[in-house]
């Protein structure tokens, strides 16, 4: 008889549809092993059945903030991950039609913790980075198109995202230009 053994665990947030996923890791005097993406596993999982058409890698320095960015057209959902550092990793829902209009969910991914952080399509997302630098992955199911690209400002006192800095954090132009969610374009 063949054990079945749960290789993931699903954590669910305030935001129905954004879920934390946990991998089971396999550790050993050599180090670790882990499936960071089975297909099945996640559909199982979640209910989503979707297909990933690209693969990102970004690095960034402590206190680096990426975002809020969203595709208003080819919108992208995206499993991210740490694979070395820290960052906090928030979600908006920019779903004008939602009960959880504006509302945001955040956690701390980890190279440590391993988490992972489903992040839908019709949410915007960013993140900041809370260690040295931070080497963040994100899968996501459908490709980078700029001229879609949009961007609500990560201070929008209206969303009040309780980002766990001291100061400001450190910017691209684009993010310092980004919109008041009142004013961004979102969808229905």
């Amino acid at each position: 008889m063949c054990k079945v053994v749960q290789i993931m665990n699903l954590i669910q947030t305030k935001i129905p549809e954004v879920l934390i996923l946990e991998p089971k890791i396999y550790q050993d005097g050599r180090g670790f092993f882990q499936e960071s993406y089975n297909k099945k596993t996640f559909q199982n999982l979640t209910g989503v059945d979707i297909e990933f058409v690209q693969d990102n890698h970004s690095r960034s320095e402590k206190g680096v903030l990426r975002g809020l960015h969203y595709q208003i057209k080819q919108p992208q959902a995206k499993l991210v991950r740490v694979v070395r550092g820290a960052v906090f990793d928030v979600a908006v829902d920019i779903r004008k039609a939602s009960p959880t209009f504006g509302q945001w969910v955040g956690i701390e991914l980890t190279e440590d913790n391993h988490r992972q952080f489903w992040v839908p399509a019709g949410f915007a997302h960013g993140f900041v980075v809370l260690s040295d630098s931070a080497d963040f992955l994100y899968k996501t199911t459908d490709y980078y198109a700029p001229e879609h690209e949009r961007c609500i400002l990560w201070n929008d006192p209206n969303i009040g995202i309780d980002w766990p800095i001291d100061g400001e954090p450190r910017l691209s132009s684009k993010d310092r230009e980004g919109h008041l969610l009142q004013h961004a374009e979102v969808f229905p």
